[in-house]
């Protein structure tokens, strides 16, 4: 009794044993990479089955409990076209923030003009300062839109909560572009310094959109 037998579409195996074994709705999960004290954390297309290609239009990055080891550092991200290296693109960028502190001393809307560029070649700021408390970390999302385009320009969007230092919450926002024709096949995203202690980045394509 039961299903014994696997549907196969295309040389995908759909349902086996009872069970489906591909996303089969519009986000699909790639790949989970959970830091432990490392420098860096990086998607790279073809690499421990990381897809970041033109099977998706949209591809989505999570960022979980993302804990600095240094105090007061900015996760940050960077990319590189295919073929290339030294995570250098061109970027334009802009940002903004809101900010409450704990004690409900200050509260603050701000443009973060140490967080934009202007096809700039740095690493790309998600939000501001992160607490390196025990308690404190970054979590949010980093939309990139049709990375393997040979046309466009890579849009991105980003939008994260973290910790300050002060201590604070830190709502931070952000939008830009990669200015280039060039197919995007990897992202890298490290801390402005120090290693990442900890923390679970997602990565998930977004297929019908």
């Amino acid at each position: 009794g039961g299903l014994t037998m696997a549907f196969i579409s295309n040389g995908t195996t759909m349902l086996d044993a009872g069970s489906f074994s591909v996303g089969l709705g519009s986000l699909t999960h790639i790949k989970t990479i959970t830091a432990s004290n490392d420098a860096n954390v990086d998607f790279e297309h073809g690499t421990s089955s990381v897809v970041f290609d033109s099977t998706y239009p949209v591809y989505l990055f999570k960022f979980i409990n993302v804990h600095p080891v240094t105090n007061n550092v900015t996760l940050q991200f960077q990319a590189n076209g295919v073929g290339e290296t030294g995570f250098n693109e061109t970027i334009t960028s802009t940002s903004f923030r809101s900010y409450h502190t704990e004690d409900d001393n200050h509260t603050g809307l701000e443009y973060q003009t140490g967080s934009d560029q202007a096809n700039g070649t740095g690493y790309q700021n998600l939000h501001g300062g992160n607490s390196n408390a025990n308690d404190s970390g970054a979590c949010g999302d980093l939309f990139i839109f049709n990375p393997s385009s040979t046309t466009y320009v890579k849009h991105f969007l980003g939008m994260l909560s973290c910790t300050e230092q002060n201590p604070a919450a830190d709502q931070a926002y952000i939008g830009g572009y990669f200015n280039t024709t060039t197919a995007l096949d990897t992202m890298i995203f490290k801390f402005s310094s120090g290693n990442i202690d900890s923390g679970t980045f997602k990565l998930y394509g977004i297929k019908d959109s």
